[in-house]
């Protein structure tokens, strides 16, 4: 019990980041926009079976470090067991007595019942009775302890491992998919841990001890009894090698709905802007016919066995009444022997059956284990080193040398590129869509891994440093804004966690986000809902600039920062911006050429590689493709 307070305080002491779920969902959200899934990845539902045998063995395994409890529940159970299966015998001494009293008063026998003996047996049967349930109590009690806290780790384990992922796994693995492993797999695990495995440690000891008491009896009723066994685990066999695969797509396709389901709900302004509903829906149907189909196949299939051991154990019953009936009149046994052969029979069989019907759920636990324990499988970051490199102060100069990458392999999006920047300077980078400008920020702050070259800043390369300490010295602006539910002080206060409620108020001023603010009911306690909208697109961009201004790094990254604001606001921004800017390394990715005018340097990507490099002027007098891309914007306001 010690050890169950411990597991218990252990919980209650975790402490955990309320902003996790956020942040994976945003580094979700962003390698989707820049990388396309390419081909099938193995959380799709395969054709061949599931390794029964391996998933299980593993959950095993994973339970290892409850051994202990585990062997409390074991000595608790077969206690339990033990004073149960004594019962039956003890009270088939009551009832012999009772007939033999019976017999006595037939003959005119003066003694007739003697009913303190049968009320001394009586109570012994209760004593019995009463310890087995207490026994009973006590293996439920720890066994509640042990399947929560598995499910506890189970879900930290899965939550840590998020983090730990590169974000090419998000690039082919939805978020339903993820989600569904987390929940719905999660949650059957923790369903059979709690009730199925206390009715598996139960009915095995039963089934044991019921067999010895049986054969203590006579030998020849319990290979009666036992004659349906061969029969009952056939049937078994049969069932679980039909309704395996079944099973395994039943789960695989609870993830495929919960991903169509959150996809189209996210997105359901798009959605009925295009007309989208019918396709939608008939996709929704395809995906729930598939679950339908293979629940209902697995279900039927399985459900078939309880009565099939119905039927055995009636078998079972008949022939032992039969056999026992000619036994007693033989006078090889009593009445009460018999009375207490047909409990334990039907005792045994009980246990057997809540075998066979356990068997069905732990086919769909195993299929549920199996693809958490793929997802703890993936190939994870290439962990941080172990005697990291540490910037105590960041100067700013950032050099790029012949860094080549692709999202897959075999396509390049970035080629042999080349960049040195010196401290404090702003590096605007443009170019068409898919030049790979945002892909150069990430690899920037390591999102991703180059395929040659390397990044250095302040002669450091970025490999030697450990990702939290990188990245700690960035600030980053996206185009997709992220603003997690909760007010406006902690969404801007996620940019530094220790910030002063002034230093936030002082941010949002400079970011021009002060003023709307105010305006909210509550103002900078106003509360952002779970989607963020309740406040507008602008809105948003100018909170998640307020973040990056609270952040104060000395490095800074904007990826088309303004680009959900008005004319009027962006120049706003721009002001503010310049004074971030000031004093620091900045990169600007921009389409808005008009933004980015007083760079220091500009460079246009086209293809993966610098075409041209230069300041705004410079590059419009050479006529290039930085000039094409300029005057398409604007020629025709001029005109």
């Amino acid at each position: 019990m010690k050890q169950q307070d411990e597991l218990l305080k252990e919980k209650e002491a975790d402490k955990k980041n309320p902003f996790a779920a956020g942040m994976s969902q945003n580094n979700k959200d962003q390698s989707k926009r820049q990388a396309p899934r390419r081909g099938p990845s193995r959380f799709m539902p395969g054709e061949k079976a599931r390794d029964f045998k391996g998933s299980i063995g593993r959950l095993i395994t994973y339970m290892g470090r409850y051994k202990w409890l585990i062997l409390i529940i074991l000595f608790v159970a077969a206690g339990s067991s033990v004073f149960s299966i004594f019962g039956p015998k003890t009270l088939g001494r009551a009832t012999t007595e009772l007939f033999e009293g019976v017999m006595r008063m037939v003959r005119g026998d003066a003694l007739g019942i003697d009913f303190a003996k049968i009320g001394s047996i009586l109570s012994r049967v209760l004593l019995m009775y009463g310890f087995s349930a207490l026994f009973g109590l006590i293996q439920g009690r720890v066994m509640a302890v042990i399947s929560a806290d598995i499910i506890y780790r189970l879900r930290n384990n899965l939550s840590e491992k998020l983090h730990r992922l590169p974000l090419s796994f998000y690039d082919r693995v939805t978020q339903g998919e993820v989600l569904s492993r987390i929940t719905n797999d999660v949650d059957t695990i923790g369903h059979t841990l709690n009730q199925s495995l206390s009715q598996i440690i139960t009915s095995v000891t039963t089934v044991i001890g019921v067999l010895i008491m049986m054969l203590s009896i006579n030998l020849t009723l319990t290979l009666v009894g036992l004659t349906v066994i061969p029969l009952s685990l056939l049937m078994i066999r049969f069932v679980v090698s039909r309704s395996q695969g079944y099973f395994r797509k039943q789960q695989a396709y609870l993830g495929h709905i919960s991903s169509h389901i959150e996809e189209m709900y996210g997105a359901h302004v798009v959605l009925k802007t295009n007309n989208g509903e019918e396709a939608s829906i008939e996709h929704f149907d395809t995906l729930n016919t598939e679950l339908y189909d293979s629940s209902w196949r697995a279900q039927f299939i399985s459900h078939i066995m309880m009565p099939m051991m119905r039927l055995f154990s009636n078998l079972g019953y008949v022939g032992v009444a039969m056999v026992g009936g000619y036994l007693m009149v033989q006078g090889k046994l009593n009445l009460g022997d018999i009375q207490a052969f047909i409990q334990y029979l039907n005792s045994f069989h009980g246990p057997m059956q809540n075998i066979a019907n356990i068997s069905n759920i732990l086919q769909q636990t195993a299929a549920a284990a199996e693809r958490v324990f793929e997802f703890l499988d993936e190939e994870e970051e290439i962990p941080n080193p172990e005697e990291p490199a540490v910037l105590e102060t960041v100067e700013g100069h950032v050099e790029f040398k012949d860094i080549c990458f692709g999202y897959d392999p075999n396509v390049p999006v970035i080629n042999n590129f080349s960049l040195d920047v010196k401290p404090g300077q702003q590096i605007a980078i443009v170019g068409p869509t898919g030049a790979g400008k945002t892909t150069l920020v990430k690899l920037l702050m390591r999102f991703y891994e180059l395929g040659c070259g390397e990044i250095l800043i302040d002669d450091i390369n970025i490999k030697t440093m450990t990702r939290e300490d990188l990245r700690s010295k960035f600030a980053m602006v996206l185009q997709d804004t992220w603003l997690f539910n909760g007010s406006i002080m902690e969404n801007i206060r996620y940019g530094r966690q220790d910030a002063t409620d002034e230093e936030v108020m002082q941010a949002a001023d400079m970011a021009y986000a002060d003023h709307f603010t105010r305006t909210l009911p509550g103002g900078y306690n106003f509360e952002i809902n779970e989607d963020a909208t309740n406040v507008s697109a602008g809105q948003k961009q100018l909170l998640t600039i307020a973040r990056a201004v609270l952040k104060d790094a000395p490095i800074l990254i904007l990826d088309e920062a303004t680009s959900s604001v008005d004319t009027r606001t962006e120049l706003l921004i721009q002001k503010a911006m310049t004074k971030l800017m000031r004093g620091r390394t900045s990169f600007v990715i921009a389409h808005r050429l008009s933004t980015i005018k007083n760079a220091d340097r500009i460079l246009v990507l086209r293809d993966g590689n610098i075409v041209e490099i230069g300041k705004h002027d410079e590059l419009l007098d050479r006529q290039g493709f930085y000039a094409e891309l300029y005057y398409s914007q604007f020629v025709k306001q001029a005109e």
